[in-house]
């Protein structure tokens, strides 16, 4: 697991980042800019761009705010299968990034590259089986992220508490425990199946530094268990808020329409209209199950302090709750 130290806790993962907690902030879409990062970065854990909803050109802008606002490590999320992803790494390498998470592809293409130039990079999984493939592709680190996560989702449907295990065994390098991850008590249950770290991205949504709209951070603290859903799984599965929207997408799966009017059903920027632009009704409102368990806007700071500190408490008593 690690240990503890006067300026936080030393394991593989803060020794790998350069960070004072692993505690590791997702990139999310229309969520994680440069306010978001360089706010959790400051708070001792690893911020992360989300490049997955930004042309080059704004990742670039991205990337220098968040230098300004920081002197400590953050990171860059890449989703490999997104348009224009050389110009993306481009950026990331003219910009002297130190630490990609990629996603949503093949690791091999552009690990290799990215650590000739000095750039740790971990890799986002939904299985052990290509958990092992991210290692034998040279990745420094693996998220195993389970099945509770928001937005796109691994086919295989392993909960988080099935998946660490799973993938502990699988690997012998770092790994970062994704999906349904909250509060310090699911840290602490993560760091016991096997995980170095953790990553969050549903309780992130939640501050004020998230770039996504207000009206959709409300409704992620309004929602209750069984409020989000796992759906469009014949195109790719997205856990997402039930609404008017996925209402739609309900009655077209069930009429078993073809994929190609589910795809004109989705249509483009359904994402951006709901989490960026706040429509509750048509747009398409990502979220993790852990969703129905936050309960408040706070800073980030203060999200990565309170992780931290129950964290702390329940591994000096995990019983006492």
């Amino acid at each position: 697991m690690g240990r503890f130290t006067a300026d936080g806790f030393e394991n593989r993962v803060t020794q790998l980042f350069g960070i004072r907690y692993p505690i590791i902030q997702a990139g999310m879409i229309w969520a994680s800019g440069w306010k978001l990062a360089s706010a959790v970065s400051n708070a001792g854990g690893l911020g992360i761009i989300g490049a997955g909803s930004m042309y080059p050109d704004v990742l670039r802008g991205h990337i220098q705010k968040c230098k300004k606002a920081t002197d400590k490590p953050y990171a860059v999320n890449v989703p490999l299968l997104y348009p224009d992803i050389d110009k993306l790494i481009a950026i990331i390498i003219e910009e002297k990034v130190p630490v990609v998470f990629t996603s949503a592809g093949n690791p091999k293409t552009w690990t290799a590259k990215l650590k000739e130039q000095g750039i740790k990079v971990a890799h986002v999984v939904s299985s052990a089986k290509f958990a092992k493939k991210c290692q034998d592709a040279g990745v420094d680190a693996v998220v195993a992220e389970g099945f509770e996560a928001g937005g796109h989702n691994g086919r295989e449907e392993t909960t988080t508490l099935c998946l660490i295990p799973a993938v502990r065994d699988a690997i012998t390098i770092p790994l970062i425990a994704a999906g349904g991850i909250a509060t310090g008590r699911a840290m602490y249950a993560m760091m016991a199946l096997g995980a170095e770290g953790v990553q969050m991205g549903s309780r992130f949504v939640c501050t004020p530094e998230a770039s996504s709209h207000m009206a959709f951070k409300e409704a992620v603290v309004t929602a209750n268990e069984g409020d989000t859903i796992v759906t469009l799984k014949r195109l790719t599965p997205v856990r997402l808020i039930k609404n008017e929207f996925y209402k739609k997408v309900e009655t077209a799966e069930n009429s078993c329409v073809p994929n190609s009017e589910l795809e004109n059903l989705l249509g483009h920027a359904r994402a951006k209209k709901g989490m960026f632009e706040g429509d509750l009704d048509e747009g398409e409102l990502e979220i993790g199950q852990v969703s129905s368990i936050i309960k408040e806007i706070i800073p980030a700071g203060e999200v990565v302090s309170a992780v931290w500190n129950e964290f702390v408490k329940t591994s000096q008593d995990p019983f006492a709750f």
